[in-house]
């Protein structure tokens, strides 16, 4: 997304700072804030609806600013970019400094400054149970879910009954996948789903083996990620039926951003 209705430098009277007399005799903050919007309606129906105020989005920064006190700058736009995104509709990415002048550093200087982006992220999980009350688990995953801070579930897919891969002496899995929208970054989520798993009493015992609940992030925006406990998209993914079925489902022209194949193109070569 390119459009973008642009806030620069609105001066705000604070309260930020690691020092005490920061925090209670307050000071000037520059704030400037791009915010990444489709204003393709806006521009052809004159509706402000349809768009952003920003009239409106400066009001809500001066007021926040003014009844929050952080000690670090970090934290104060950590939160700001936060609360815009969750409250501004059709406010999708966010690029906001804070910027504070002569800050008592105990030297000459203009400004210093914190810039940060956020913006909502677009992940694919999949879910599977293969013990026990698994429709149950599955219901409950999915609430979960949907439970989490700045988090929302926006689509689930029919539920599929599929045979145990990898180590096949066990019960046939009960899977789905589902489309959700966060402002987690992909560690977090996966920590949030592991709790999840946890919750459900989850045993990681045997690889491959039976599992009251596992959860998997499939697809992350199109981020292409590698770390110690996760890699995104999920390594095995484009071999999974029980995966590709009801991922498709719910989002069959999703392309895979390693591969450049569609689900429904990645579907059709495990089916084969």
């Amino acid at each position: 997304m390119t459009d973008k209705i642009k806030i620069k430098d609105l001066e705000v009277y604070a309260r930020h700072g690691v020092f005490p007399e920061e925090n209670k005799l307050g000071q000037k903050f520059l704030i400037s804030a791009a915010l990444s919007v489709n204003t393709r309606k806006a521009g052809k129906t004159d509706d402000l609806a349809s768009s952003v105020d920003y009239g409106g989005i400066c009001r809500f920064i001066d007021s926040y600013m003014k009844t929050h006190t952080y000690k670090l700058l970090e934290r104060a736009a950590e939160e700001l970019a936060r609360e815009l995104l969750l409250r501004t509709a059709h406010l999708e990415k966010i690029a906001l400094e804070i910027k504070k002048p002569w800050a008592p550093v105990g030297l000459p200087l203009k400004t210093v400054s914190v810039k940060i982006k956020r913006r909502w992220h677009t992940v694919y999980i999949a879910l599977g149970s293969n013990i026990g009350e698994r429709k149950s688990y599955l219901d409950g995953a999915v609430r979960a879910l949907n439970q989490l801070d700045d988090t929302e579930v926006i689509k689930v897919s029919s539920y599929f009954e599929t045979a145990p891969y990898g180590m096949t002496e066990q019960a046939d899995f009960l899977n789905a996948c589902l489309m959700l929208r966060t402002l987690s970054e992909p560690q977090e989520l996966l920590e949030a789903l592991m709790e999840i798993e946890q919750a459900a009493g989850r045993e990681r015992t045997v690889h491959w083996g039976p599992r009251t609940l596992d959860l998997d992030i499939i697809f992350y925006d199109d981020r292409i990620l590698e770390t110690e406990n996760l890699c995104i998209p999920h390594v095995e993914m484009h071999k999974r039926q029980f995966v590709l079925e009801p991922l498709h489902e719910i989002a069959p022209y999703k392309r895979h951003p390693v591969y450049g194949k569609t689900v429904r193109e990645m579907l059709a070569d495990v089916q084969e």
